[in-house]
């Protein structure tokens, strides 16, 4: 099937991909959407304002939104879509500066479980942000091409059977025919003094553009596809939703996943179990209202999942084959490193079947290690019931991701099923 390019929410996807290098900006991008949808942004120091509303709260790279406005009493319960905003990638060190042979050179390091190999002969940007000394945090994003890590030559290496990069030793980058002060680029574009820098957070992607390959345009081709498809998807269904009379929706999307998320913006943290609790207490709420509104409330944990690979369909569950184009996929691992429990299964599956998705399941091969989620440390942390739950896409943790541009709508359609119940 042949997909219009220019309207379709695979093409929103892309553009979506383009604005969001970074987790920063990613969360820049989402509050946008949500300021011109009504949407006010709180400062977390601040008082709360205790009328209904739609509202969102932002701590660094990640971020929660939620509407009160069909809630009913201050123990209603939550539907929460959970995913994260950041992706593997290769960082900036903080002493980073090489000049070798005449040329300038980057030291990076691998973010996350990068897939070493895949970042070598790319035309690479940089984005994250600056902290001034003025107390100030900017952000930057130079989309163009100012870093390359140079793969060895064929001929040059031992086997001829290709490299595995080294992490400390194969991974920094060239970035100017001359050797100088990375930093002071990057503050100069930033539009910043280079002295007044006092810190950063900066990071690579990939600078070519998103884009629909294949004959009908109907597979995307992307960075960042883990996780910014579940940022996406849950994006459109907060604002797609109609509210459920006495439910609230809520979009919480949180850094440093890709690392354990054990941060104070990670998983792992108090963000939405305090973000939580405001909500209720705000509302005119006792504590115990708030344990209320948690023991009946949901998190659908979003993360991408592996579609099986056509080239080698022997790495995956035998009877749990995942299609391209298949729908959503529910992920269950019996040692918990996926949160779905059959409650939360069968709450998810009625949500496709009320979107008139269909709805594949996912299990991993028993002699193989099972990757994780925010889903189990969310749900340890909050108390709420959680399903994992995603998409399927192929060559996760590549600098460059593929998933079908069907499932881009499946996807979306289902969590705003899941967070409007009927």
């Amino acid at each position: 099937m042949t997909v219009d390019p220019a309207s379709s929410p695979a093409q929103q996807l892309c553009d979506f991909i383009d604005r969001s290098p970074s987790p920063f900006h990613l969360v820049e991008t989402v509050v946008s959407e949500l300021a011109a949808a009504g949407y006010r942004r709180l400062d977390e120091r601040a008082a709360w304002p205790s009328a209904p509303g739609r509202y969102v709260v932002v701590r660094g790279g990640s971020l929660i939104a939620w509407s009160s406005e069909t809630a009913l009493t201050p123990a209603d319960p939550f539907r929460v879509v959970g995913g994260h905003t950041d992706s593997p990638n290769l960082r900036v060190k903080q002493t980073h500066d090489r000049a070798f042979e005449g040329l300038g050179v980057v030291a990076l390091e691998p973010y996350g479980g990068a897939w070493l190999h895949s970042w070598l002969d790319r035309d690479l940007g940089v984005s994250g942000r600056l902290a001034l000394r003025d107390g100030r945090a900017v952000l930057i994003h130079v989309g163009e091409p100012v870093l390359r890590v140079p793969q060895l030559a064929i001929h040059l290496s031992e086997d001829r059977k290709g490299v595995h990069p080294d992490p400390q030793r194969h991974l920094d980058a060239i970035w100017s025919g001359a050797p100088g002060r990375f930093l002071d680029f990057v503050a100069e574009r930033a539009g910043v003094d280079p002295i007044d820098v006092l810190g950063f957070e900066l990071m690579t992607h990939d600078t070519a553009p998103s884009s629909l390959i294949g004959a009908g345009h109907d597979l995307v081709s992307a960075p960042r596809l883990d996780n910014q498809v579940t940022c996406f998807a849950g994006l459109r269904a907060l604002l797609g939703a109609t509210p459920t009379e006495g439910v609230r929706p809520v979009l919480a999307l949180f850094d440093h996943e890709e690392i354990g998320s054990m941060s104070e913006r990670g998983a792992q943290s108090d963000l939405l179990a305090t973000v939580l609790e405001r909500v209720v207490t705000t509302a005119g709420g006792s504590r115990d209202d708030y344990h209320r509104a948690v023991a009946a409330s949901i998190c659908a944990s979003g993360d991408m999942a592996h579609a099986t690979h056509p080239n080698q369909p022997e790495r995956h569950e035998p009877l749990h084959h995942i299609a391209m184009g298949g729908g959503p996929v529910l992920k269950v691992n019996v040692n918990l490193r996926y949160a779905t429990d059959a409650v939360g299964a069968a709450e998810f599956q009625r949500a496709c079947d009320a979107a008139g998705v269909p709805l594949q399941r996912y299990e991993h091969r028993a002699d193989l290690p099972c990757g994780s989620t925010i889903g189990p440390l969310s749900a340890a942390r909050t108390g709420l019931l959680t399903v994992d739950v995603g998409a399927p896409q192929l060559a996760m943790h590549s600098a460059r991701e593929t998933m079908a541009a069907a499932d881009v709508d499946l996807y979306a359609r289902a969590l705003t099923a899941f967070l409007a119940p009927r």
